[in-house]
């Protein structure tokens, strides 16, 4: 069985939540043309979610360092800006992943006049420190693409992939691919990230529902510092384990465009389940060498995450309950749907805006 999702609506749920509220208020931004209804209608507690004037708000989306994965949050930043007629939005990280870095650039970035911060925290152990510390100051907070570890958030509310929810998606399809037999081997992130031990937890589950038809080999960890370790670990595993392997299931970026080529160039017949949407991995797909991947929602994060700070931060709108986990989507892509899955994506976006103004916040 699927492991529970936190905080997140079920997809018929979804549906009716959407066509409900077609009736309801509607969202106002104020980046809106006059008399033009904005694309989501919505109504939360005592008034509606309009974001009236945003133009002192000044956001900054700030990962915990360079990764391929927040590049989308830089279009979707500037997007963002424009549509609901903010101050700015900046998108902001260091060279290294290193706390102290981190919070150093977000004290720059406050003494700059950025009063609204997305954050990916470097350590999901200490990040709650820095969370606290800019709440303090009157700032509005929201953890982006990562929860502190621990289940205590002080930022306003996590917008997170449920990774265990997404790497249980990932097995799933890879045991399917390997027609529900044999040995997987799971590559991942780092092994003290609370969100590798999640996703080690999802596809463990997944391997124990097959009924001991499928032998999980070995998980290996810490292989998403960059691509050139990823291959390595990829090319070393194959050449000590290859002929064992009939499936890879891969919940990090790194190692997934590792795992694909590897398996192109090589000619091995493991089925490579990946993460997100390279464009070396839709390929992979689209030629058959990737059964499927598993790709989240980073625009998603975004544009919710920053439209949401920007209602928190204008007093416009409370948290119903501050530190709150929400799941920002993730979805399987086979050979089927490679071509239009990025609807689905933009649909859960929609959904998003309306589950915040519904149940996430409080607006005047």
């Amino acid at each position: 069985m699927r492991p529970p999702t936190r905080s997140v609506l079920s997809g018929a749920a979804a549906v009716a939540v959407l066509m409900a509220g077609s009736a309801a208020c509607t969202i106002k931004n104020s980046g809106s043309p006059s008399g033009v209804q904005a694309p989501v209608a919505a109504k939360s507690g005592t008034g509606p979610a309009e974001l009236a004037d945003a133009s002192g708000i000044r956001v900054a989306l700030v990962p915990g360092g360079a990764h391929p994965y927040f590049q989308p949050w830089r279009a979707a930043g500037v997007a963002t800006k424009k549509k609901y007629g903010l101050g700015d939005v900046i998108f902001d990280e260091t060279s290294e992943w290193d706390q102290q870095k981190q919070d150093n650039l977000l004290s720059t970035l406050a003494a700059r006049g950025y009063n609204a911060f997305g954050i990916f925290g470097v350590s999901p152990t200490d990040i709650n420190t820095t969370f606290a510390d800019l709440k303090s100051q009157g700032f509005a907070v929201a953890s982006l693409a990562s929860c502190p570890a621990g289940g205590t958030d002080k930022a306003d509310f996590c917008l997170s992939t449920d990774v265990e929810a997404a790497a249980y998606k990932a097995a799933e399809a890879a045991i399917e691919a390997m027609g529900g037999k044999g040995t997987l081997v799971h590559l991942t992130g780092n092994n003290v990230d609370a969100n590798t031990q999640l996703r080690i937890k999802g596809v463990a589950e997944a391997v124990k529902e097959s009924g001991g038809k499928v032998k999980l080999l070995q998980t290996v960890t810490d292989v998403d510092t960059d691509l050139q370790t990823a291959q390595k670990a990829v090319s070393d595993l194959l050449a000590a384990k290859g002929n064992q392997i009939q499936g890879i299931v891969t919940t990090a970026y790194n190692p997934a465009v590792a795992a694909a080529d590897a398996v192109r160039s090589t000619g091995s017949q493991a089925k490579v389940v990946a993460i997100d949407d390279d464009a070396k991995i839709l390929s992979g797909i689209e030629n058959g060498s990737v059964a499927a991947t598993v790709v989240q929602n980073p625009v998603g994060q975004a544009e919710v995450g920053t439209w949401a700070l920007a209602l928190l931060q204008t007093k416009q709108c409370t948290m119903r309950r501050p530190g709150r986990t929400i799941d920002s989507g993730s979805f399987v892509v086979t050979k089927a749907n490679v071509h239009t899955y990025d609807s689905a994506r933009k649909a859960k976006t929609e959904q998003l805006k309306k589950q915040f103004a519904d149940t996430v916040l409080v607006c005047k």
